[in-house]
């Protein structure tokens, strides 16, 4: 089983930046799709970002294109999200999420992924 950790979440003015952290257990860190969703009061888990276990390629949903970057770290066993430009509409609960099979390409589908962190709170003020 693996575990996901969330970290860096908090309150920022609109415009502002925050970086989240996502770390993992396990030996097989490097295998794994992973990818960030977002979920607002009363909406649904919506996707925000993936990255590719092999090759490092990218996935962005078009509200966060340009301001917010995926990367990822497989020595620390940790995923970051780099959040710039930071809206109101941004705010939401933010998770990230694994995806084990080894796909070869990515998904912005919640169903297609394995492991789920708790969460942090993202809250921007405007």
């Amino acid at each position: 089983q693996v575990q996901l950790v969330e970290s860096g979440g908090g309150l920022v003015q609109a415009g502002g930046s925050l970086r989240l952290s996502c770390a993992a257990s396990g030996r097989t860190f490097s295998t794994y799709n992973m990818g960030w969703f977002r979920q607002a009061p009363g909406k649904e888990r919506e996707f925000v970002a993936a990255i590719s276990w092999i090759g490092g390629s990218t996935l962005y949903t078009d509200s966060v294109k340009g301001r917010f970057t995926i990367s990822r770290d497989n020595a620390k066993n940790t995923v970051y999200l780099q959040m710039n430009s930071l809206k109101p509409e941004d705010t939401a609960v933010y998770y990230c999420a694994a995806d084990r099979r080894r796909r070869l390409f990515l998904s912005r589908n919640s169903h297609e992924y394995d492991y789920w962190g708790q969460g942090t709170q993202v809250t921007v003020s405007s």
